[in-house]
């Protein structure tokens, strides 16, 4: 019979039952065939990660792969829980501001390093003990804050789905190393173009341009909107 999803999650703690495999027992671990996933993914992105394909790169069948996975769905959770307990923790020395910016830099981090991570939405993921151990981390950052449980909960989450947001942002956009120079070459046409119209836009997209030589900046809007966001925790709960 496949095991329950949980089980594979835990199958590395002690409380985890053995055996329960379907077939011979095979050549590889769980564990191989998750890293071996995200390593395809990190190479090819998500829709690269197939279990035909897990199984022409394991040298096994695909038969043998689901023993292990139960499910692509399955081994998505895997893999992104798999990538939480690899994400290294940051530290929580300084106030809850120092604390929560390192926590949401660690995470873009990560984000940017691993964007297939920024695909995987599935809430089983909450039940995977690297995905526990870092919310737990995590939660100590906001120590500093006057914050019952569940609006600490509320909090990170807050925090998480900015820098989600943010991560979004920094993929790689297909003429981003040409920004600078068009800007540069296209701002006196462009002025020409649109005359007297919209001059708001025009004004503080001149500024702004001026500013980021460019229409936009990912690392810019990093720094004004986490501000805003640490700033909106401290008017929610005030510090202790």
């Amino acid at each position: 019979m496949p095991r329950e999803l949980v089980d594979l999650l835990w199958r590395d703690h002690p409380a985890a039952p053995r055996g329960g495999t379907r077939g011979p027992r095979s050549r590889v671990t769980t564990g191989a065939v998750v890293e071996a996933a995200s390593a395809l993914a990190d190479a090819e992105g998500l829709p690269a990660v197939t279990v035909r394909r897990l199984g022409e790169t394991l040298g096994i069948s695909t038969m043998s792969v689901y023993t292990h996975v139960n499910s692509r769905d399955d081994l998505l959770v895997l893999m992104a829980d798999a990538a939480w307990a690899a994400m290294p923790l940051p530290d929580h020395t300084g106030g809850w501001r120092a604390c929560v910016r390192r926590v949401a830099e660690a995470n873009l981090a990560l984000l940017v390093e691993h964007p297939w991570l920024l695909e995987i939405d599935d809430d089983r993921t909450a039940f995977g003990p690297g995905t526990i151990a870092k919310y737990d981390h995590e939660l100590r950052a906001l120590d500093g804050l006057d914050l019952d449980d569940v609006a600490r909960d509320a909090a990170l989450t807050f925090v998480l789905d900015f820098v989600r947001g943010a991560a979004r942002a920094r993929r790689r956009a297909p003429h981003a190393d040409e920004m600078p120079e068009l800007w540069a070459r296209w701002s006196a046409p462009l002025a020409r173009y649109l005359g007297d119209a919209h001059p708001v836009a025009q004004r503080v997209g001149a500024a702004a341009g001026e500013a980021m030589n460019a229409p936009s900046s990912p690392a810019h809007a990093w720094r004004f909107g986490l501000d805003r966001v640490l700033d909106a925790l401290e008017a929610a709960a005030g510090r202790t």
